[in-house]
């Protein structure tokens, strides 16, 4: 299913950029996708779609998430602390860090990738319309090993 939602992403400037499911369907198919890949993905973004939609009045900033023991369950130590570092850098806010905890949530079982993470993220941003500043794309995509420090 990421490796789908990677592919909208590079491929689509935003969700209403994507062509009909129908054909949406046909084309990655023709990509080389499998059907089951293309399932998860399409149901996926449709629940992003309400879950955004559901999460407009979320708390405000400066609030505190407390998370429940399943949703610790499913994200693990390394999401939820990554989570807490794009809210503190000023870059997550609360409506979008919701979206973010429920679409991690519909993805499966846990604990959850951080990779997974990040690209669950990134679709936030990209259903949005928005695209993240420089350091959240390097954040997201340069792995910390490779960052070279000045």
């Amino acid at each position: 299913m990421f490796q789908v939602l990677v592919y909208l992403y590079e491929n689509y400037w935003r969700p209403d950029a994507c062509p009909e499911e129908p054909q949406l369907r046909r084309k990655l198919s023709a990509v080389g996708f499998e059907s089951d890949e293309i399932q998860e993905a399409l149901s996926w973004l449709d629940g992003l779609a309400s879950s955004a939609a559901s999460h407009t009045g979320a708390a405000g900033s400066g609030s505190l998430r407390v998370y429940t023991e399943a949703e610790r369950e499913v994200l693990g130590d390394e999401s939820i602390a990554f989570i807490a570092f794009l809210e503190s850098a000023g870059v997550l806010p609360a409506t979008m860090r919701e979206t973010v905890i429920d679409r991690a949530l519909a993805a499966g079982s846990g604990p959850l990738d951080l990779e997974d993470l990040k690209i669950i993220v990134l679709m936030i941003f990209w259903s949005h319309g928005e695209e993240p500043d420089a350091l959240v794309l390097d954040e997201l995509f340069v792995d910390p090993q490779d960052r070279v420090i000045h």
